[in-house]
């Protein structure tokens, strides 16, 4: 009888190890699958027009911080220029060739990136487009500033800050005329401008998307129309040439300056007088919603809004030192 008893026990205890190794094996096999999902990250390219200047610094800050929070390997790339669209195709074709996951990417060339988008779309890589349009339908979203709508705000700031002239005479300094973020600026800039019977002429000329030949082209533009009392452009490298331009000639007093962006040296342009407003973006959330839509994307979301317009401000010298206006003049240091 005791025998038996033992046997039973002995047989108790034995299923019951038996059937913890089981558990215990399911417990291990679940975490190493959890391991392996935690280990393997998606990829996203992040295609700017340039890599140098602080804006694009920004969005790739923003962009990062989206990477962490979603575990998302990002790869951030971009020509040395802001014309340079042969190099930007020839990156999206490389991170198609290499397996990226998503591209988000801001056009260098309206027309002459599309081709390319396409192709990464049609390999079934999807695109988030962020800053600079490009002409498809086959992007997922777009994300950034209501460009049209920025210009008007510059057209505005002017007769906010000019004093009330009897007659404007207008400069415009704006980059590429092929980058579809320039060219929706300047007509909301033109709109407004045009509708007011103050304003008695309109003259623009077209740069390169750098400080050196911004800065040529103004003093071009200002020795050629000596009446020009605003100058306006559109863009964080344009707005360190203009103001250079005025800051050389000496003109701050009789020029009103609307340019855009915020950097160390455009602060201090509109501190001292050389600027006088200053329309600033917001890069860093359009690299992070950039990078967590192409996340969404990836994971089989559909974009709850295809066009995202993201935050901009008027800063002006009554303003940039309110508590609100440093924050967003220094949201990305």
């Amino acid at each position: 009888m005791r025998n038996k008893t033992s046997l039973k026990w002995i047989s108790i205890a034995f299923t019951a190890v038996l059937f913890m190794f089981v558990l215990l094996g399911f417990a291990y096999r679940g975490f190493m699958e959890g391991k392996i999902s935690q280990s393997t990250k998606y990829k996203v390219t992040m295609i700017m027009k340039s890599t140098g200047s602080e804006f694009f610094k920004s969005v790739f800050s923003g962009g990062n911080a989206a990477a962490t929070e979603y575990n998302v390997e990002l790869y951030t790339k971009g020509p040395e220029d802001e014309e340079d669209f042969e190099t930007q195709n020839k990156m999206i074709r490389e991170a198609i060739e290499d397996g990226t996951d998503a591209i988000v990417f801001s056009a260098v060339d309206y027309n002459e990136n599309a081709e390319a988008v396409n192709e990464a779309v049609k390999a079934g890589i999807p695109v988030v487009n962020i800053d600079s349009e490009v002409n498809t339908d086959l992007i997922s979203c777009r994300i950034g500033t209501d460009s049209y709508e920025a210009g008007r705000m510059a057209a505005r700031a002017v007769f906010e800050v000019s004093g009330g002239e009897e007659a404007y005479h207008i400069g415009i300094v704006n980059f590429d005329r092929n980058t579809e973020n320039g060219r929706r600026r300047e007509e909301g800039f033109r709109e407004i401008m045009e509708a007011d019977d103050r304003v008695k002429s309109i003259e623009t000329v077209y740069v390169l998307s750098t400080p050196e030949d911004a800065c040529r082209g103004t003093k071009e533009l200002l020795a050629t129309n000596p009446e020009i009392n605003v100058l306006a452009t559109f863009n964080e490298w344009t707005s360190l040439g203009v103001g250079q331009a005025v800051d050389d000639l000496g003109n701050k007093d009789s020029v009103s300056v609307i340019a855009f962006d915020s950097n160390e040296i455009c602060v201090n342009f509109l501190e001292t007088g050389v600027v006088d407003a200053l329309i600033v973006q917001n890069p860093y959330a359009m690299g992070y919603l950039g990078v967590e839509s192409a996340y969404r994307l990836i994971e089989g979301d559909e974009p709850k809004e295809r066009d995202v317009d993201t935050e901009t401000t008027v800063v002006t010298r009554d303003n940039m030192f309110e508590p609100e206006y440093q924050k967003i003049l220094f949201k990305y240091e």
